[in-house]
């Protein structure tokens, strides 16, 4: 391999994101290099030692590190403004890895109720099985988030803008109440993407994201990443990891470095195409609620502004009618297509309450505003116009 990379963190995040972590082999190539390869070899058995007891650098086993692999986290720590990173299989390994790895039973876990239903699987059913006691509450109330505040609170996990009914929560506010109690916060930012918002800087512990979605953002394959401080990573998660295998592969490492090279150009067009949606569809009469971040009638507009530097590649939006209606407008879609992914190329729509989060109770749904009728919509990079015309012709057959 040739030297390693300059720092690049000095530079803005469009240069870091077709630059950073860069690793060249021998041969100079100029896109990052494709190591397909589970193990490494060893010029003597004392260099071999010598890798295992951490005192040599290099790579032992793909299921620990990979070249491919470095470049990748590398890329993210300096887009992300984090001392570490380790990257997994999927975002909800990196979701389950970030939460559960430095917990033990005793431990007591606070979580917005706003969740992804995977993510409230994790935190509801999964994390009290191992004895570890957890809490739900509103995310956007900074009181409720005091009151379940226990001394043995380890861990605040939240997502903002939330998932599918795009709420902002209040990062520092919730950090500083975390933090007070002795615990970390750590903050799933999937919907925001690094381009939007950076939640280390606002007072986060810990971020992680499904790569799987704007990261690669062509529909390609999966991954997930979790970003922290040095400390972190290496008590906490390098070794559980290593001892359980949520591992990337190289292959789909790779994919995720070069969709992050146009993740910045792919984020900002996505997002003036779903603020033209919304511009367009907000006084629809067809349509009872629409919520998208970069809008002034956003429930949280205020914060909106205040924590992060965009809106949001979605919207969501209520239509009148209900089930019967939301499926009709779905299914008369011509360019949107009906999918429970987002962050990519082609725009997607997806109805919460049948897919992402119809395990949940309908009261419950109802409490988070997930109504029979919404529908969340996520921008491709398609032609807006196209969309605008896509959605109204969908709309007329509500």
């Amino acid at each position: 391999m040739s030297k390693p990379p300059a720092p690049t963190a000095h530079y803005r995040p469009e240069t870091r994101l077709v630059h950073s972590g860069t690793l060249r082999s021998q041969y100079g190539e100029t896109s990052e290099s494709l190591f397909l390869t589970q193990g490494y070899v060893y010029n003597s058995a004392e260099e071999c030692e010598a890798r295992f007891k951490g005192e040599d650098p290099g790579f032992i086993y793909s299921r620990y590190s990979n070249p491919t692999i470095a470049m990748f986290e590398r890329r993210m720590i300096e887009l992300e403004g984090a001392e570490a990173a380790r990257s997994a299989a999927t975002g909800m390994a990196a979701v389950t890895t970030a939460i559960l790895a430095p917990l033990k039973a005793g431990d007591h876990v606070v979580a917005s109720r706003a969740l992804f239903g995977s993510c409230l699987y994790v935190v509801q059913d999964l994390l009290p099985r191992y004895g570890i006691e957890t809490t739900l509450v509103d995310g956007l109330d900074l009181d409720q988030w005091q009151r379940a505040m226990k001394p043995n609170t380890k861990t605040f996990f939240l997502e903002s803008p939330t998932n599918p009914t795009l709420d902002v929560l209040d990062i520092p506010g919730i950090a500083e109440i975390a933090h007070s109690g002795g615990a970390r916060l750590v903050v799933d930012n999937v919907f925001a993407t690094p381009i939007w918002q950076s939640p280390l800087a606002l007072g986060a512990d810990v971020v992680v994201y499904s790569a799987t979605k704007h990261i690669d953002g062509q529909g390609r394959c999966l991954g997930g990443i979790i970003l922290s401080s040095e400390a972190f990573i290496a008590e906490h998660i390098h070794n559980f990891m290593r001892q359980t295998g949520p591992s990337i592969s190289p292959f789909n490492a790779w994919v995720l470095l070069k969709g992050l090279e146009t993740l910045a150009v792919r984020v900002r067009a996505q997002t003036e195409t779903a603020a033209r949606i919304a511009d367009v569809l907000a006084s629809h009469p067809k349509i009872s609620r629409l919520v998208f971040p970069g809008r002034a009638d956003h429930p949280q507009a205020a914060l909106v502004k205040k924590q992060m530097r965009g809106g949001s590649t979605l919207v969501g939006l209520e239509v009148k009618g209900g089930k019967q209606a939301a499926f009709r407008v779905l299914n008369e879609l011509k360019l949107a297509k009906i999918s429970n992914n987002l962050g990519d190329a082609k725009s997607l729509v997806t109805h919460p309450a049948t897919t992402t989060h119809q395990r949940l109770k309908p009261e419950d749904r109802a409490a988070l505003g997930i109504s029979e009728g919404f529908i969340r919509f996520s921008a491709g990079l398609e032609h807006a116009d196209d969309l605008i015309e896509d959605l109204t012709a969908a709309l007329e057959k509500a």
